[in-house]
């Protein structure tokens, strides 16, 4: 079913105040416009109802404005090398822009969907992976085989080649993963101190899963992930890039289809001797709840069938409460910690899930709980 304007409205204003504000202040600005143009908010709901999100709309309008980096909209685009702040000026250039094209927005809107390869979310799933990493390697010496479902174009299967360092208020810092790397990825660490982490993790198989999996090797593919980057944050399009030019050495296997119906197959990849540790990371919201609900019991059900950890970075209400209801206190969308970092594993079919940190949208911060 398509979105409604209703929905269209509703989304630009939760995404407006619940995840650009405080952290993108061109994407605030304009989603907070955008929620009260009729014309312009119509453009998102040529999406499917579960697809229809501010991240997808302004996604859109990047990669068109990509196709024409000359006008003056593109200077306020910070990782197409523009260097203006939101002004006065900003929404009439915008409006003017989107509706103009209004045919070509509705057309990837309609066609494509969020696929924000955010690498640097890698850094706070990387201590529950090395924890998954350490039990596993009790049931089987050697290396871990990683399943990332919704994986858009497989980054945070790099999780391995990534350095990480972590950095409290106090200025301490913690180092992991390998020391000659071309990617450092930084996150602020808070609450209880961090286990100790590895400067090796093993992996033998790398898969990944999605709907419509991105090949880094075509161009078009590769604009779009970047114009799935916010626009007035280019130092995470310069990360992207780097984690994209590492995979060329690195390339895992992608795999296209569903997140549920098409799992097992998935894990087939993997070889059967490896443990498996699947991965997901800002996915869920993107389901219906019923369908949220059947992932975590193919996810149980492929568990029954060789040794698995599941490492979820997601929303409490689209993961964890299925396995840890009555959480509360993990309910709200701060916008600093809005992820919760789960570890779950499976013992004779029941699940045994840890709930590790709050993490930030897109991985800038791990509060250890």
């Amino acid at each position: 079913m398509m979105a409604s304007l209703e929905l269209a409205k509703a989304r630009l204003t939760s995404f407006a105040v619940h995840e650009a504000a405080g952290i993108s202040p061109l994407y605030e600005l304009l989603a907070g416009r955008a929620k009260d143009d009729d014309e312009v908010a119509a453009l998102l709901a040529a999406a499917p109802e579960n697809f229809a999100h501010g991240t997808l709309f302004f996604a859109a309008a990047q990669r068109l404005v990509q196709a024409e980096p000359w006008i003056e909209l593109a200077s306020y685009y910070l990782t197409m090398g523009g260097s203006f702040g939101p002004d006065e000026r900003v929404w009439p250039l915008f409006r003017e822009f989107v509706l103009d094209r209004a045919d070509r927005m509705r057309e990837l809107i309609s066609t494509r969907t969020t696929q924000t390869n955010e690498v640097r979310r890698a850094a706070p799933m990387f201590p529950a992976i090395a924890q998954a990493a350490k039990e596993a390697a009790k049931v089987s010496k050697g290396p871990i085989g990683l399943l990332d479902v919704g994986t858009s174009a497989g980054l945070l299967l790099g999780v391995d080649r990534y350095g990480f360092r972590y950095q409290n208020e106090a200025g301490e810092q913690v180092n992991a993963g390998p020391a000659k790397t071309p990617l450092v990825l930084t996150c602020a660490a808070s609450g209880k101190p961090l286990p100790r982490l590895p400067k090796k993790l093993a992996v033998g198989a790398k898969v990944g899963l999605d709907r419509r999996p991105i090949d880094l090797r075509d161009e078009e593919e590769l604009a779009w992930l970047e114009a799935c980057v916010w626009a007035d944050q280019p130092e995470r399009s310069r990360t992207l890039r780097v984690a994209a030019e590492m995979q060329e050495k690195d390339r895992p296997t992608l795999v296209a289809g569903d997140a549920v119906d098409d799992l097992a197959a998935a894990a087939a990849q993997v070889p059967a001797e490896l443990p498996l540790v699947v991965l997901t990371s800002h996915v869920l919201p993107y389901m219906s709840d019923d369908r949220r609900q059947e992932f975590v019991a193919a996810v149980a059900a492929l568990a029954a069938t060789r040794p698995l950890w599941w490492v979820s970075q997601e929303h409490y209400l689209a993961a964890m409460t299925y396995l840890v209801p009555g959480r509360k206190e993990f309910e709200d969308h701060p916008k600093e910690n809005w992820g919760l970092l789960g570890l779950v594993r499976w013992e004779s079919g029941k699940p045994d899930a840890r709930l590790l940190g709050r993490t930030g949208a897109h991985g800038q911060s791990l509060s250890w709980l």
